[in-house]
């Protein structure tokens, strides 16, 4: 199922209740990569209550039946009152988007730099949590590492992303343009990143690397930005 034809499908369940249907993520960013990469959308209605929610559930479980995410429902004053929480996700959203009915509902929402620094530390070290869990479950076993450094990958770069917006605005929309842009500003090895991407779109194969070794490098750079940043958001920068 295209966007395209979830608008129509929403539109039929809710009528003028509808008000914006945006698409984000990678496939409006330019990244989207064919079957490994899936559509995310955003809805705005008015109501949006239980009776208007079991009206959309059809097309909404229809739409993740076609492999993609459900959609994220908000009314326009919950998405502008969650700007606090959600700063990293609505600063991608808002960079880059694509309305594919109604409004533009995100030139309504304000950022504040502090919520963004705040919840942006959060995340990043709540990442490096995650992995180090993560590979304690791999038991070391290497097809489960790279599976591992894989299904990271995209968290990670998202989060590197939101990290360069504390040191230039505007970002690249690509994850690995923002990632190279980010290099200006921290000192970490690239190319480790790149390997993994590799990885993900099946430029190449697990049991070609070592996997263990390149999750150690993916760690220690993720752990080289993550204290940069800090150092950064407390106002002992790095170089």
């Amino acid at each position: 199922m295209k966007p395209e034809n979830l608008v129509a499908r929403l539109q039929a369940a809710l009528g003028a209740g509808v008000r914006s249907v945006i698409l984000y993520g990678s496939a409006a960013a330019g990244d989207h990569a064919g079957k490994r990469s899936d559509y995310n959308i955003l809805v705005v209605a008015e109501p949006l209550g239980a009776r208007e929610l079991m009206a959309l559930s059809k097309p909404a479980l229809e739409w993740r039946k076609a492999g993609n995410p459900l959609p994220l429902f908000f009314t326009m004053e919950r998405l502008q009152r969650s700007a606090d929480v959600f700063p990293i996700e609505l600063m991608d959203i808002a960079e880059s988007h694509r309305v594919l009915y109604g409004e533009d509902v995100l030139d309504r929402i304000e950022i504040r730099p502090e919520n963004l620094r705040l919840i942006l530390e959060h995340q990043l070290k709540s990442s490096l949590i995650q992995l180090r869990e993560g590979l304690l479950l791999t038991e070391g076993k290497p097809g489960k590492v790279v599976d591992l450094m894989i299904d990271s990958l995209s968290t990670v770069l998202v989060l590197f992303r939101a990290s360069l917006r504390l040191y230039e605005s505007p970002v690249p929309a690509r994850k690995m343009d923002a990632l190279r842009s980010l290099g200006r500003h921290i000192r970490f090895d690239e190319t480790v990143f790149a390997v993994i991407d590799d990885l993900k779109e099946g430029r190449a194969r697990g049991r070609d690397i070592d996997a263990v070794e390149v999750f150690e490098r993916y760690l220690r750079n993720v752990e080289l930005v993550v204290d940069a940043v800090d150092a950064h958001v407390h106002g002992n920068p790095v170089s």
